[in-house]
């Protein structure tokens, strides 16, 4: 069976108490019960009590107080909290008792102990739990899952904000994200692009910036570059440089040049240019002009390769002043 994990909307929570007199007496409710008018609760019955059924109330730690509603329903005061619970004479007679006012007190106990606030039962489903986020959202939650949130297993995630930073990291790409993915991915969504053209992304690419729209996207070639130096420093030692180009060096430092952590990396220059091409070119003179003039800053492959996505155009740390020179003056011309 599936069921929410929270809503956009505050659903009208179920008490697990109604009052049943003038005196705001509370009875509490098994969950089967809950939707039974709550006039017949305040409606006593005038049927004798036998010795028998209050002996066994008695045995299963409640008292029998009275008949109520018909001849089905009697009123149990546990042993433990003192409240009143509505049951069945058959559940009386057959089941183990449970109080439902014992039941309520630990599940807005755990609630508190998650950070949460529990507001009431949710009305479709017995499962769950309507509860009040510090972040302000509305979450609905199996009670098993509180029940790990409060013991450090798990932490809460509320779909609300998650939603919302999605929708920012799409507008941070010209991008409004428009919903779940129609096709039941879920490591995608659907995002509409500033000219009007809806287009499904994974969700990790719309991070990394590696997608383009397929209605106005332009090539690597003619798209705007930048040309880029990173400095790198590994934990074997390996002091570094990495100078490229790509449509966006941010993302390439964040999510493709680095191969696994502890890896401690900046970017020091961001050179744009007005194409891939022209970024293309000016990169690969800068190789040619440092290989000539600094051939020992090479780093082999061997050096790196279990720790970056590439196999060359990583230059000792040394001759970090030169390629930073090299790239102020590109930004000049």
């Amino acid at each position: 069976m599936t069921y929410p994990t929270h809503t956009s909307f505050k659903p009208v929570p179920v008490r697990p108490f109604i009052y049943i007199d003038a005196a705001e007496t509370r009875l509490f409710l098994p969950r089967g019960s809950r939707n039974l008018s709550p006039e017949g609760w305040s409606r006593g019955y005038s049927g004798s009590i036998k010795a028998e059924w209050k002996a066994i109330a008695q045995a299963k730690g409640f008292e029998l107080i009275q008949r109520i509603r018909d001849k089905s329903h009697i009123v149990l005061r546990c042993h433990s909290c003192g409240e009143l619970t509505g049951h069945k004479l058959f559940t009386l007679r057959t089941a183990r008792l449970a109080c439902a006012a014992c039941r309520h007190r630990t599940i807005v106990a755990t609630a508190h102990e998650a950070g949460l606030e529990f507001l009431g039962y949710d009305p479709d489903y017995h499962k769950i739990g309507i509860y009040h986020a510090v972040c302000g959202h509305t979450a609905l939650r199996q009670f098993g899952q509180i029940e790990r949130i409060a013991s450090g297993q798990c932490k809460l995630r509320c779909e609300s904000c998650h939603s919302g930073k999605e929708a920012d990291e799409a507008a941070d790409r010209g991008w409004q994200l428009l919903g779940s993915d129609p096709k039941g991915h879920p490591n995608y969504r659907m995002y509409q692009h500033g000219c009007g053209h809806r287009q499904r992304i994974a969700r990790a690419n719309m991070q990394s910036g590696r997608f383009q729209c397929t209605a106005c996207g332009e090539g690597w070639a003619t798209a705007p570059s930048n040309i880029y130096a990173i400095r790198l420093e590994l934990p074997t030692g390996l002091k570094a440089v990495k100078l490229g180009f790509s449509r966006d060096p941010q993302s390439r430092l964040h999510h493709q040049l680095l191969l696994q952590p502890g890896i401690q990396a900046e970017l020091l220059r961001t050179i744009p240019q007005p194409t891939g091409h022209a970024a293309l070119c000016q990169e690969k003179a800068l190789h040619r002009a440092l290989k000539k003039s600094h051939p020992d800053a090479i780093i082999p492959h061997d050096h790196f390769r279990d720790w970056l996505s590439v196999k060359t155009e990583i230059y000792g740390s040394e001759i970090e002043p030169q390629i930073t020179k090299c790239l102020d003056k590109i930004r000049k011309e």
